[in-house]
Formats: C-alpha cells, sequence, structure tokens
C-alpha cells in the first residue's frame, strides 16, 4: 500500500500541521513515511502546501506527481493542483471556500470544513475538519493513532484546544 496525498491552503489555515498529524500517525503504525513543506515568503495567507507519502515499503522520493487524494482547502489550491490528482483519486475539497469543477474525474468529496470551523469557535480547526473526512475516507491511518499524536502536540496549558481539535476530527468524519 502506498498513499500519496497532498494538501493545500493559504498560510495560516494549519495545511503543514494537518500534514505533519498524518504523517507521525503513519509513523506509529510503523509504515514508511515521507512530509514534504512547501509554502511562499508570505506565510500567513500565502499559498502554502505539503505533500504526505505513506507507505508499506520504502520511500524513494517525497515529491508527489500524481497524488491519490487532494485536500484542497481554498479555490487557489483546488486550481493549482487538481491536475495533479489520478483520475482514480479522491479530492475533499472545503466548500466554504471554493466552486464546485464539474470537469474533475476523481471522486470528489465537499465539506464546508471553514464553517463548520466557525460553529465549533474556533475557524482554525478546519484542517482537523478535513482529516476527519479523509481519515472516514481513507483507511490509510487509524483514528486512534491520529489522536494519539493530537494529544502528544497540544499545549499542555490549553485543553480547550485540543478539546475543539478532537471534535473538529469528530465532526469531519461525520461528514
Amino acid at each position: 500500500m502506498t498513499e500519496r496525498v497532498i494538501i493545500a491552503g493559504s498560510g495560516g489555515q494549519g495545511i503543514m500541521l494537518l500534514g505533519k498529524v498524518l504523517a507521525e500517525g503513519a509513523l506509529l503504525e510503523n509504515k514508511f513515511v515521507t512530509w514534504l513543506p512547501a509554502y511562499g515568503p508570505e506565510v500567513r495567507g500565502g499559498a502554502a502546501h505539503c505533500m504526505v507519502t505513506i507507505s508499506d515499503d520504502e520511500i524513494g522520493s517525497p515529491h508527489i506527481h500524481k497524488a491519490d487524494t487532494l485536500i484542497a482547502m481554498n479555490q487557489m489550491s483546488l486550481d493549482k493542483f487538481k491536475d495533479r490528482l489520478k483520475n482514480t483519486g479522491l479530492m475533499l475539497v472545503n466548500s466554504s471556500l471554493t466552486k464546485p469543477d464539474n470537469n474533475i474525474k476523481a471522486k470528489t468529496v465537499a465539506g464546508k470544513f471553514t464553517d463548520i470551523a466557525i460553529d465549533l469557535g474556533n475557524i482554525k480547526v478546519a484542517n482537523m475538519i478535513a482529516l476527519g473526512s479523509y481519515l472516514a475516507m481513507k483507511k490509510t491511518v487509524s483514528k486512534e493513532n491520529i489522536l494519539r499524536v493530537m494529544k502528544k502536540m497540544a499545549p499542555k496549558d490549553k485543553p480547550e484546544l485540543l478539546k475543539v481539535n478532537i471534535e473538529a476530527l469528530k465532526k469531519g468524519r461525520e461528514l
């Protein structure tokens, strides 16, 4: 099994964190993993993406030419990366910030990640809603290991952040 995921959005949307949580969850399952971050000099508000490859075998390169899954958190990212998705792939789009593209052959799942995050009281958890949706569609990494990573990474002095992120993950799985 090899799963190649491109996660893209704007700086400040938690793109790198989403990729890192996914990658570390896979490491807990003794899988081979690469995580390749890329972002513009603007950082917050600028383009940001990362590539995560998870495999049962050694990985030759962290760069992904054709992805099995694309998670697009905004329109600019969807437009930029949609052609890098395999026709048999899965595309998760943040329909709060994107318009549907009927020319895409891959299976497309749209979720209002940003709107749901706002309803939860923290717009910054849209990334964990997207991750929850991904985990519901692909069984690449177990939910339990993702939760272990989230608990390890959460600031100890802000337990409310962990709580809202766990709720966001749950909402994403329900989509």
